[in-house]
C-alpha cells in the first residue's frame, strides 16, 4: 500500500484531470465520481513498482481512468442487452406486447430507460429522476417525447395518458 501523504499529493495534483477524463466518458457527475475514486483507490493499492516521475504518475492514471470508463460503458451496454433479451422474453401475449417492447428498444436510450421505468416498473416520475439522477423536469421531458414517439410508431391510441 501506499503512503497517505503519496496518495493525498497525488490526489491534489491530478484529481481534476482525472475528473474531466472520467465526464468525458461518462457525462454524468455521480459516475464520474465513482471512477475518479475507484481511480485513487487503484493507485492506492498499488504495490512495488514507482513511478518515475510525475509525468509516468500521470500516465498510470490517465491510462487506469480510461480503462475504468470504457469498462464501465462495456458493462451498461451488456446489461442494456439482457434488458432487451427480457423484455422479450418475458410477456404471455407475444403479439402486441413483442410489438410494443420493440418500439421501445427502439427509442433514443435517454427516454428508453425513462418509458421502461415508468410503464413497466411503476415508478413515479420523481422516483426515476432520483434513480436517473436527473431533475424531474428533464424526466418528464424525456418521458412525454418517448410518448410521442411512441404515438407515431404505434397509432394515436397508444398510451391515453
Amino acid at each position: 500500500m501506499r503512503q497517505g501523504e503519496e496518495i493525498i499529493a497525488a490526489y491534489e495534483r491530478h484529481a481534476d484531470m482525472v475528473y474531466r477524463i472520467a465526464y468525458v466518458y461518462l457525462k454524468n457527475k455521480a459516475d464520474t465520481e465513482d471512477a475518479v475514486q475507484n481511480t485513487f483507490l487503484k493507485l492506492m493499492e498499488r504495490r512495488g513498482a514507482q513511478f518515475n516521475s510525475t509525468e509516468h504518475e500521470k500516465a498510470w492514471l490517465i491510462v487506469t481512468v480510461s480503462n475504468h470508463c470504457r469498462n464501465e460503458l462495456r458493462r451498461r451496454r451488456k446489461s442494456l442487452v439482457s434488458l432487451k433479451e427480457e423484455l422479450v422474453v418475458a410477456p404471455e401475449d407475444k403479439g402486441e406486447h413483442i410489438a410494443v417492447l420493440e418500439a421501445i428498444m427502439s427509442l433514443p436510450d435517454r427516454c428508453k430507460t425513462v418509458i421502461y421505468l415508468h410503464y413497466y416498473e411503476g415508478y413515479k416520475t420523481e422516483e426515476i429522476a432520483r434513480m436517473l439522477h436527473r431533475p424531474g423536469s428533464t424526466v418528464r421531458s424525456q418521458l412525454s417525447e418517448g410518448r410521442r414517439w411512441l404515438r407515431n410508431k404505434l397509432g394515436d391510441d397508444f398510451l391515453q395518458n
